[in-house]
């Protein structure tokens, strides 16, 4: 499959891993990653997002966990050839199950979007067969350290179920970024995060493209530190 070549680190890819897509490359944007230094992804596939948080916040160590062996396999090689070498690692892990007294300051989480689907092309990667959002939020809210975050990238309508289950499990909301891929379209992804305190919600629109295959310059501007455009 193709390689992706960033800025600064290439993502290798693999026919049995799920894809390097926006929604990640949105997410390692976003996510608020300024003063965490211990942080934990779930559902690593590539290691982009990690790779990408690696490169924002050069203090941050990162573990990467998956439930697919040739994903950390394939994660493990691109943080080996990247210049963040030092402070990643990929482990093959069922968050699920879990056990560690470590907390973290941010677990961020692209997390398996739909309840069925009768397809089995990436089945680990986007349906709640193995990981859940109760399954996830739980988890999470255990492994938070007293400052740490919860970031997620998640379908718009599957917005109100997850604030909910986060409620339910005293995550408080923090930030929410909804994201339509033009101006006019209806809203297709959130970014949601979440912490163990209340306080002030910071709301954000955001859009991808202003007209089919021509990125925003909002976009642009998010992910100028990564993409190499063309000119």
């Amino acid at each position: 499959m193709k390689t992706f070549h960033f800025q600064k680190f290439t993502v290798n890819q693999s026919a049995k891993v799920f894809r390097v897509g926006t929604d990640g490359v949105l997410l390692g944007a976003w996510a608020t990653v300024e003063k965490a230094e211990n942080i934990l992804e779930i559902g690593t596939g590539t290691g982009l997002i990690a790779l990408m948080i690696a490169q924002r916040n050069p203090k941050a160590f990162i573990t990467a966990i998956d439930i697919n062996e040739e994903a950390v396999t394939l994660a493990s090689e691109n943080f080996r050839n990247s210049p963040y070498r030092d402070r990643l690692k990929a482990i093959l892990q069922d968050f699920k199950q879990i056990k560690t007294e470590e907390k973290f300051d941010l677990i961020v989480s692209n997390p398996p979007y739909f309840e069925e689907n009768s397809s089995e092309k990436d089945i680990l990667a986007r349906q709640q067969t193995e990981l859940s959002f109760v399954d996830l939020i739980r988890n999470a809210s255990k492994s938070l350290s007293g400052k740490g975050i919860l970031s997620v990238i998640i379908p718009f309508n599957s917005g109100h179920d997850f604030e909910r289950i986060c409620r339910e499990h005293n995550l408080f909301p923090t930030k929410k970024i909804t994201i339509s891929g033009i101006k006019t379209a209806t809203p297709k992804r959130l970014i949601l995060e979440f912490g163990l305190n209340a306080g002030k919600v910071i709301e954000t629109e955001f859009v991808i493209e202003k007209s089919p295959r021509k990125y925003s310059d909002s976009y642009l501007e998010l992910t100028k530190d990564f993409h190499v455009f063309r000119k």
